[in-house]
Parts: structure tokens; C-alpha cells; sequence
């Protein structure tokens, strides 16, 4: 009876416990098959993870390359450039770490070495010039000196002559000062005579004036002559026959009144022309005799020059001759002057072959306006 009750009861346990247990593994193979998926799913990820891992850390690396290697090979190009003597370069400086205060030193140093030897460069220009301009000035000085010294010798020749000459004008001034004294005297002699021919051309004058005079007291005879002639003709005229004679006589006084009348005339007319000659002639003695006074004081004149050039013909003797110690003197310094041009221009000679070397020195240097950045096509940029 306990069999017949329990067996139902253990069937029915079996049978539950079949059940679960074809439950569980039904379940544990949905979990198995859950764990496979979920498996598969994390390797999945995992993979992924890597991949990713490994991607973003090439792009970490890329970036530090970027940002460190390439401006520090930028660097060595510029400080390569640099060395080379290529100032041209332009570095763009966009970060502020260490690689960017690096481009930003060679930037300082590359823009003061542009502005230094743009400085030298523009010096040795200038002390090339100014050197060629020395050694010009210098052979021009050194041909002028020369030309210098040879003038001051045709000088001191000339002064040489020049003296000589003084010397003989003033000799000349002295005869012609003796000269003009006796000149001088004859003058006055001629003065004196000139003074008594004008003295003589007055009583000249005055006695033509006085025939003149008489001249006329003849003419006014003549003229009641023939007054007197023609009254006696008349009254003849009355008396007719008795008086025939007398007028024969009368015609005969009347014409001697007037031939008388006629040569009164013809001596007064010669009378006046011979007073005006004499009258010009009194005023040409008495402008000669001015004249032969200012001829007088003329000479004396003279002679007070040739005095004073005789004197200054004597000072410049004397100033002549210091003239003639001074231009020695200038030979001697002129001489000195062109050794020392000489020496000066060999001085600016080397001058210039030093600016020259120099100035070829600063050549290698290239200064641009613009150039093409370093590092990679456009400008170094650090990020």
C-alpha cells in the first residue's frame, strides 16, 4: 500500500525532476548559447578596443612627430640655412612651448643677423666708397700737389724776374722823375714865354683898336668932304660959267673924298678881321698859357708820382724779395705735403682692398624681402 501511494508520487517527482532538469538544460544551453554571443560580442569589442588603441595611439604618436620632431628638424634647416649664409628664410612661430620659444629664438637671431649685416653691408659699402673716394681725392691731391710745386718753381722763376724787373722800373722812375723836372722847368719857361705873348697880343689889341679908332675919324673926314664937295658943286652950278673951275675941282675933291671913304673902308674891314684874329689869337695864348700851366702842375704832379712809384718801386723790391723767401718756403712745404699725400694715398689704397675683402666677406650673405618658410610648404606652425 506505502509502494502503491508513493510510487504515483515518486513518478510524478521523476517526472517533475525530468522536467527541471530538461529545463536547466534547456536553460543552461541558452545561457551557453547567451555566453557564446556575449563571447563573441566582447572579442568583438575587444578587437575594436584595440584597433581603436592602436589607432589613437599612431595618431598620438603622428601628432608628437608633428609637433616636436618636424619643428626641431625646421630648426636645424633654419640653423642650417643660417649657416649657410641664407638670411632669407621666414619662420612663422604659432605655439609658445618649447619647440615655439626655440623657432621663435632662431627667428629673433635670423631677423638681428639681417639687420646686422645688412648693417655691415651697408658700412663696408660705404667705407668702400668712402675709401675709392679717399684714393681718388687722394691721386687728384698728390697730381695737384705735383702740379703745385712745379708752379710754385715757375713761380719763384717769375718772382726771380719779377724783381729784376722792379728793380729796372724802379731805375726808370727815378730818370723819369729826373725827366719829368726837367720838364717841369721848360715849362715853366714856356709859360713865362706864353705869358709875355699874351702880354704882347694885348698891346696888339689895343693898338688895332686905336687904328680903328682912327680908322673912323678918317672915314668921318672923308664922309664931310663929300659933303662939303657936293655943296661946292652946287653953289658952282649957280655961279655957271665963273664957277665951271671950281666945280672941276670940287668933282675932283668929292672924288678923292670918296676914294679916301672907300679905303677907310676897306682898312677898317682889315682892321676888324686882323682885331678878331688878334683877339682869337689873344684867347688861344691865354688858353695856352692855362694850358702850359696845367701842363706845370701836370708835371709836378708827375714828378710827385714818379716820386711815390719810385718809393713804392723800392718797397716792393723789398716786398718782392720776402715774397721770394715765402714761396721757398712754400716749395719746401709742398714737397712735405706730397710725401704725405703720397703716403696717404697708399694708406687709403689699403683702406679699400680691406673694405673690398670685407665687403666679400659680407656677400655670402643673402638678404631678401621675402622667402619661402622652412619645415614644410607654407610656414612652420606648432600646435
Amino acid at each position: 500500500m506505502l509502494l502503491t501511494e508513493v510510487r504515483p508520487a515518486q513518478d510524478r517527482w521523476y517526472a517533475a525532476l525530468d522536467a527541471l532538469t530538461q529545463f536547466q538544460n534547456e536553460i543552461t544551453a541558452i545561457s551557453v548559447d547567451d555566453a557564446r554571443a556575449i563571447y563573441r560580442g566582447t572579442r568583438l569589442q575587444v578587437a575594436l578596443f584595440a584597433l581603436s588603441a592602436v589607432v589613437l595611439g599612431a595618431l598620438i604618436a603622428w601628432l608628437i612627430t608633428r609637433s616636436i620632431v618636424r619643428p626641431v628638424g625646421a630648426a636645424v634647416r633654419v640653423a642650417q640655412t643660417v649657416a649657410a649664409g641664407d638670411l632669407t628664410s621666414h619662420i612663422e612661430v604659432t605655439s609658445r612651448d618649447e619647440t615655439g620659444q626655440l623657432l621663435q629664438a632662431l627667428k629673433d637671431m635670423n631677423a638681428g643677423l639681417v639687420v646686422m649685416v645688412g648693417e655691415v653691408r651697408g658700412g663696408t659699402d660705404m667705407i668702400a666708397s668712402a675709401s675709392q673716394q679717399i684714393a681718388s681725392g687722394a691721386a687728384d691731391l698728390s697730381s695737384r700737389t705735383e702740379e703745385q710745386a712745379s708752379s710754385l718753381e715757375e713761380t719763384a722763376s717769375s718772382m726771380e724776374e719779377l724783381t729784376s724787373t722792379v728793380r729796372q722800373n724802379a731805375d726808370h722812375a727815378r730818370q723819369a722823375n729826373r725827366l719829368a723836372l726837367a720838364a717841369a722847368k721848360v715849362a715853366v719857361k714856356g709859360g713865362t714865354v706864353v705869358s709875355e705873348v699874351v702880354g704882347t697880343m694885348g698891346s696888339i689889341n689895343d693898338s688895332a683898336k686905336q687904328i680903328v679908332d682912327i680908322i673912323g675919324v678918317i672915314d668921318g673926314i672923308a664922309f664931310q668932304t663929300n659933303i662939303l664937295a657936293l655943296n661946292a658943286a652946287v653953289e658952282a652950278a649957280r655961279a655957271g660959267e665963273q664957277g665951271r673951275g671950281f666945280a672941276v675941282v670940287a668933282s675932283e675933291v668929292r672924288t678923292l673924298a670918296q676914294r679916301s671913304a672907300a679905303a677907310a673902308k676897306e682898312i677898317k674891314a682889315l682892321i676888324d678881321n686882323s682885331v678878331q684874329k688878334v683877339d682869337a689869337g689873344s684867347r688861344l695864348v691865354e688858353q695856352a698859357g692855362t694850358t702850359m700851366q696845367e701842363v706845370v702842375d701836370s708835371i709836378r704832379r708827375v714828378t710827385d708820382i714818379m716820386d711815390e712809384i719810385t718809393d713804392a718801386s723800392q718797397e716792393q723790391t723789398t716786398g718782392i724779395e720776402q715774397i721770394n723767401q715765402a714761396v721757398i718756403e712754400m716749395d719746401q712745404v709742398t714737397q712735405q705735403n706730397a710725401a704725405l699725400v703720397e703716403e696717404s694715398a697708399a694708406a687709403s689704397e689699403a683702406m679699400k682692398q680691406q673694405a673690398s675683402r670685407l665687403a666679400q666677406m659680407v656677400s655670402v650673405f643673402k638678404l631678401g624681402g621675402s622667402a619661402p618658410a622652412l619645415g614644410y610648404p607654407g610656414a612652420i606652425a606648432l600646435r
